[in-house]
């Protein structure tokens, strides 16, 4: 007799957030009385606003503490539309917006309303962790598209072109990005919308969860807002965790069309019933209050990510460019793979890499594989910048004591 199954098929062939892995292992490393220095933590290390914490508490002590709208609170649902339209330009009626407990949802339901087994999502990479397995988990195929460094890890309207097929239903555009901090122009958009064009049966997802940490000259545009013609096919997802540091809030967003957006409320409304009540009063308090916040943090950003970038690339065998927005480095390792640690450990790889550094420094990082990008690992800089010297004085010392391999 064959063993019982206790689990679907959607659960086995996905693979835990390897980030939410890393985080685990550094609380494991800590409870032992280690000292860790930690940048692997995707979210600021700022509190969150004064002012949209005042109006959680309010919000509970005036008894909002009940079921919401499934696709939020009125008042949430023109915060968001004012946002989209003082920022991008962009018109969304009331049917055409959808807010859930994050961004993360969000993705996960319109994935889940639209791909059937066979069904094709092109995702460039890097990419954030979850994608791949967020369409595995909905029957659907990720299609990797290898975006390389010397292209900024941006998709190209060749390589989109190429991985187009009869069965694609989304692309994944992630801009700025995760891991990398990467944004597309206008000009880079404009062209990668020529080729969607050409393919009116696929949709377009854009994850812009990063998209007021900017620090590039000139507007950080969304693709829904350069052009138009594609308005009814993007998806345009975003939330309030990581402009507005309410990363444990966990509300996010999504505006797009109207059969698209009703399919995910219909989904939300037999998984959560809605978000939570005081997390939209709060959120709602971030999008219209005041926005000095968001200046401050950016500013304080910038600087964190001018002085890394310097170690980083003063560090013999790494590398990294600026990014344009976010808080990650995607650091280069590739010239450290071979080389042998003062154990005599050949490094092979960049989890092993990542591992290294942990184990000899005490400085826990995440290994690019888990990213798609092979041969390089992710640093984030949302930690103070003394954290940020101190680790990258230890990553210089751990590959200063890198010798070359012997060959047998």
């Amino acid at each position: 007799m064959s063993p019982t199954r206790t689990t679907a098929a959607r659960v086995r062939r996905i693979n835990p957030s390897p980030s939410t892995a890393a985080a685990q292992r550094v609380r494991e490393l800590k409870s032992q009385g280690l000292t860790i220095l930690d940048l692997t933590v995707g979210e600021p290390d700022f509190d969150t606003p004064a002012h949209v914490r005042a109006a959680a508490v309010r919000a509970i002590e005036e008894g909002e503490t009940k079921y919401t709208p499934v696709n939020g609170t009125p008042r949430l649902r023109a915060a968001i539309a004012q946002k989209l339209r003082l920022r991008h330009g962009l018109e969304y009626t009331d049917a055409q917006l959808t807010v859930g407990g994050g961004a993360k949802q969000v993705i996960f339901l319109a994935l889940m309303a639209t791909l059937d087994e066979g069904d094709e999502v092109v995702v460039p990479a890097p990419y954030w962790v979850s994608y791949p397995d967020m369409v595995l988990a909905n029957d659907g195929t990720p299609v990797i598209v290898p975006c390389s460094e010397a292209d900024g890890f941006k998709l190209t309207p060749r390589r989109l072109r190429s991985a187009l097929t009869d069965r694609t239903r989304w692309v994944i555009l992630n801009t700025p990005g995760n891991p990398t901090g990467a944004a597309y122009t206008t000009d880079e958009l404009r062209a990668l919308a020529e080729v969607l064009l050409e393919h009116p049966g696929v949709r377009v997802l854009t994850d812009e969860i990063y998209d007021e940490i900017w620090y590039a000259d000139g507007e950080n545009r969304s693709l829904a807002a350069v052009e138009p013609r594609l308005a009814d096919r993007v998806f345009l997802t975003n939330g309030v965790s990581k402009t507005y540091a309410m990363t444990g809030w966990r509300i996010g967003y999504g505006a797009g069309p109207v059969d698209l957006v009703t399919a995910v409320n219909t989904l939300q409304s037999q998984i959560s019933s809605c978000p939570s009540s005081v997390s939209q009063a709060a959120a709602t308090a971030a999008l219209t209050g005041p926005q000095q916040f968001v200046a401050e943090t950016v500013r304080v950003y910038r600087s964190r990510r001018d002085t890394t970038v310097k170690l980083v690339n003063d560090i013999p065998h790494l590398s990294c460019t600026s990014p344009a927005g976010g808080f990650y480095l995607l650091v280069n390792c590739a010239d450290a793979i071979g080389l042998r640690t003062p154990d005599g450990e050949r490094i092979e790889n960049d989890e092993q890499f990542a591992r290294y550094l942990l184990d000899s420094q005490q400085v826990a990082v995440i290994h690019g594989t888990a990213y798609g990008a092979p041969g390089y690992f992710r640093i984030s800089f949302a930690t103070s910048t003394d954290v940020l010297t101190e680790a990258c004085a230890r990553i210089a010392a751990a590959c200063a004591a890198l010798t070359p391999a012997v060959s047998a």
